[in-house]
């Protein structure tokens, strides 16, 4: 855009914002609160995106095109306007607006919420996915759950969680669109009626039923565009807190609080503690709450562009987002039996025909097995469908192995009470993907593999990806500008064109700009620390910051959920060791190393929460030592979210990606770390395997630890105490679990000794089982080669350049492709150029 043409757009945004702030808040802009203009601000901008947005719907009606229906229970997009600025090429837009309003950037970001929507991974590559399918201009809309009240906000009180609530609707959020007028009603519990349809299949209707009304709350996502046809798709929120319905004012007047608002608050948190029923009840309320909504949106916008209800899987593509929406399998077999009269056969034949199904974890606690009674309870009437399909689906595998009654046994959806939701997501899908090369493996032979025995058609790998215009474009400015400088701009939406830059790794004075890009981001991340990073005592106040090492440091970056999978203690029990190591020899080492470590435990995970005190415990203790201080320092990072992984990400040096060997299903954090010119201190886990492969071992130097399959031939016979006799630094850290010199609290006592147990002694299961003492002396080992190659600036920085050259297989715009190519059978659909001018010139006529 020329100076000319943008001083008249900055006019005219500023003329709407103006006109905003009088005739909604009585406000003149001089007067108006930063909070204030920022609103003004966020509502000029929609209504340039809500002229594509409506252009982008009726471009899917009028091609009559295939649409994506994606459910997820998370996702994490992050803060929203300086995104969709990005997206929307708007920066220089933003700039001359606040310059002309005297108001600055900082402040007008700040006023931006972060939605409360996920807690790691999972939802992160939801929205990835989202922002790639809309620049990729692909048919599609994301269902999810508003939570009013996120996971939780986490403080660090002397290490130990307090979880808050994540206030992040406390304001008004701009980015949402409430259609109420959209809400439908969830049935659960009640009586069962059992009738037959026309084609004489059992249905049921159900009387003396809980009804739950649930709101739609619409978000657009931008997708980027080199031209001003870029798609804006919806990312459609339910919610149950608006609604009186949802309120039982009759239980509320006999006393009984808890059950008077329980229905009113099933969107309240994400993963409430299922430790007791009450949490266990509204996860499954959630989730059905989820596919059950979704489902009637779904039917809802078929039938407004077609009658027949046997055209459903020619324009209906649904994917289940990990086991959490599986319940949507039955409510389409239940909908379609007994609302469309459609005979058992045919509906099955639509329902796995339509769905589709990615799994996430190898883990079982995420593998969602629902109490057998709590289902027949609450969700009746899905509960008979449930058993009907499970009862046609051994039938099937007795036709295929007639004599092997243990496979159906394992195979069978319902075991020990228990109600395998996942087993009932492969059953009704077309396809099964799993998310990198080794998990997909893991499916095929181990975890599904009865299931892979019966289907092998149905099972894919396509690894994961995370999107470029939020993890570089929009987050490192300044690496951006490098990447645009030496290859061009096409890389922001063909992200292949990274590998020109394998070009410049040996250019002296590229290595010397992407130094400069680094240490800036350092010093912001700094400047972070000092101003936003608390610390904590044990009532909660704020005592002090976290202090930094300097710039020239390695910063060396954790930052994940915790669990003990992803091995947060491996690093933790390192770090005891490098500070004995410098307690005895402040010259052992030649680098400073500069930790950070950040994330959230779930709220019921005590191994977990007593990690992040190990933490605090080590982090005083090097604190108070003046000379190991000086090179060797570890900060926590509170309340870890995506925006303040916008800031740690382009500052890190060092990506640890340590997790068990055959656990980690993909990993996106590897992805973003390494785009952003760290190199990967990882397992052979998730999508490290690819990233080495791609990046090349020349350029893959911090590769450590046992594989999957050496893992599983060591487990039988695997004794952690062994290596804990045997290696004398590795027992001097362990022991310091236990000694009491790193605590100064009993709780603080009572949480090293339990994971000093969980390593050596524990009777709930083997010790050790995530292989920690097992990949110790590895992993330690590799750490002094880490340092001796960051002594080494330039070469350091030629390893970057060649691993941020090797990541454009990893965009989520690549990971949809081939879902689209390979799953979903989808075309893509653009803006109709006709639809967008009829659009635009109805909107200029009253504007």
């Amino acid at each position: 855009m020329d100076k000319e043409n943008l001083n008249l757009t900055v006019d005219n945004l500023f003329k709407k914002i103006k006109h905003f702030l009088i005739t909604n808040l009585g406000k003149v802009e001089k007067e108006a609160s930063i909070q204030e203009f920022y609103t003004a601000f966020c509502f000029a901008l929609r209504e340039e995106i809500m002229t594509n947005w409506l252009a982008t719907e009726k471009s899917f009606e009028k091609q009559n095109t295939k649409i994506l229906y994606y459910l997820s229970m998370e996702y994490l997009p992050g803060k929203f306007l300086n995104n969709n600025v990005t997206n929307l090429k708007a920066n220089d837009l933003l700039k001359e607006l606040l310059k002309k309003s005297n108001r600055k950037i900082s402040d007008l970001l700040e006023c931006d919420s972060e939605p409360g929507l996920g807690n790691g991974g999972l939802g992160r590559l939801a929205s990835c996915f989202l922002d790639s399918l809309a620049t990729q201009k692909y048919p599609a809309i994301g269902y999810g759950l508003r939570y009013q009240y996120g996971i939780f906000s986490q403080e660090l009180w002397e290490g130990k969680q307090i979880e808050r609530p994540d206030c992040w609707l406390l304001n008004y959020f701009p980015w949402e669109f409430k259609k109420d007028f959209h809400s439908v009603s969830i049935y659960y519990k009640g009586s069962l009626i059992p009738a037959t349809n026309s084609h004489g299949d059992e249905i049921f209707h159900l009387e003396d039923y809980e009804e739950v009304r649930a709101l739609p709350h619409d978000i657009p996502i931008i997708g980027y565009s080199h031209q001003s046809d870029f798609s804006v798709l919806t990312l459609r929120l339910w919610s149950t807190k608006e609604s009186p319905k949802n309120f039982e004012l009759q239980r509320y007047n006999a006393g009984e609080l808890g059950e008077a608002g329980e229905n009113n608050s099933l969107t309240d948190v994400l993963y409430p503690n299922d430790n007791n029923e009450v949490g266990k009840r509204i996860r499954l309320k959630q989730e059905f709450l989820l596919a059950c909504a979704s489902l009637q949106d779904i039917f809802r916008r078929f039938e407004k562009n077609y009658d027949n209800v046997y055209l459903f899987p020619e324009k209906v593509e649904i994917q289940i987002n990990d086991t959490h929406p599986a319940l949507l399998i039955a409510e389409l077999m239940r909908r379609l039996v007994k609302n469309y009269d459609m005979p058992w056969e045919k509906a099955w034949d639509i329902t796995k025909t339509s769905c589709n199904y990615t799994n996430h974890s190898t883990l079982k606690e995420a593998l969602e097995e629902w109490n057998e009674k709590r289902v027949e309870y609450l969700l009746p009437r899905q509960y008979k469908t449930i058993q009907k399909i499970n009862q046609m689906f051994c039938n099937e595998v007795r036709q295929k192995f007639p004599n092997d009654e243990e496979k159906i046994q394992r195979l069978s959806f319902f075991a020990n009470g228990q109600i395998k939701m996942s087993h009932l997501a492969i059953y009704g899908s077309k396809k099964i993907n799993g998310v990198s090369q080794i998990h997909e493996e893991i499916l095929k032979t181990k975890l599904f593999k009865d299931f892979y025995d019966m289907y092998p058609e149905k099972f894919l790998n396509i690894n994961n990806g995370v999107t470029p215009r939020r993890w570089l474009l929009n987050c490192n400015p300044s690496l951006s500008q490098f990447i645009t400088s030496k290859i061009g701009k096409e890389w922001i939406t063909d992200f292949k064109k990274l590998e020109k830059l394998h070009d410049f790794a040996d250019d002296k004075e590229s290595q010397e700009e992407f130094i400069k890009i680094k240490k800036n981001n350092k010093t912001r991340l700094i400047e972070f620390f000092y101003k936003e990073n608390p610390i904590r005592n044990y009532k909660g106040k704020i005592v002090g910051r976290f202090p930094c090492l300097p710039e020239n440091s390695l910063f060396d970056v954790h930052i994940k959920r915790f669990h003990e999978y992803k091995r947060q203690l491996l690093n933790a029990l390192h770090l005891l060791i490098l500070y004995d190591e410098l307690k005895r020899d402040i010259n052992s080492r030649k680098i400073k190393r500069m930790v950070i470590v950040g994330g959230k435990a779930a709220p019921g995970y005590t191994i977990a929460k007593q990690t992040i005190i190990l933490f605090f415990c080590i982090a005083r203790k090097i604190h108070l030592d003046a000379k190991v201080s000086q090179k060797l320092r570890l900060a926590l990072i509170e309340n870890y979210n995506v925006s303040k992984a916008e800031i740690i990400i382009p500052a890190a040096d060092l990506s640890e990606q340590i997790s068990t060997a055959g656990l980690e299903a993909s990993g996106t954090g590897n992805m973003k770390l390494a785009l952003n010119g760290a190199l990967t201190l990882g397992s052979i886990d998730g999508a490290n395997i690819e990233m080495k492969n791609l990046i090349t071992e020349k350029w893959w130097p911090f590769s450590f630890g046992k594989t999957a399959e050496e893992i599983k031939e060591a487990r039988p016979t695997y004794k952690s105490w062994e290596i804990y006799t045997k290696n004398p630094k590795i027992k001097k850290a362990i022991d310091t679990l236990k000694d009491g010199s790193l605590v100064k609290t009993e709780e603080e006592h009572r949480a090293l000794t339990n994971l000093y147990e969980r390593l050596l002694t524990t009777k709930e299961r083997m010790a050790d089982y995530y292989f920690v003492l097992s990949d110790l002396e590895s992993y330690y080992q590799t750490q002094k080669k880490v340092e001796e190659l960051f002594l080494d600036k330039n070469l350091w920085a030629k390893y970057a350049i060649h691993n941020i050259a090797s990541m454009g297989y990893f965009s989520s715009d690549y990971s949809v492709e081939n879902y689209a190519k390979n799953i979903w059978k989808l075309q893509k659909c653009p803006i109709d150029e006709n639809i967008l001018k009829m659009v635009k010139a109805e909107y200029f006529d009253i504007s």
